[in-house]
């Protein structure tokens, strides 16, 4: 491996423990529930759910488990030191 690789790898892992430096601004992600398969994505800067409890409340078990995993780095929180 050369070594420009090398310090780009090395960047790469000091970026990813530097979580401050990031705001995701589009995402989509499959979550497994209990029951079904559900997507969640950003859309205008908040956490959609495609699942009925989201239809009723614009906030479900899928979403608050996504804002959990991505502490810091969705738009709008506070950011993860």
């Amino acid at each position: 491996m050369n070594s420009g690789m090398i310090g780009k790898i090395e960047k790469a892992q000091r970026y990813a423990e530097e979580r401050n430096r990031f705001r995701f601004s589009g995402l989509a992600v499959t979550i497994q529930g209990d029951n079904d398969t559900h997507e969640v994505r950003i859309e205008d800067g908040s956490l959609v759910c495609g699942c009925d409890f989201y239809a009723h409340t614009s906030v479900c078990a899928h979403t608050m488990a996504v804002e959990r995993l991505l502490a810091g780095m969705l738009p709008g929180q506070p950011v993860a030191v």
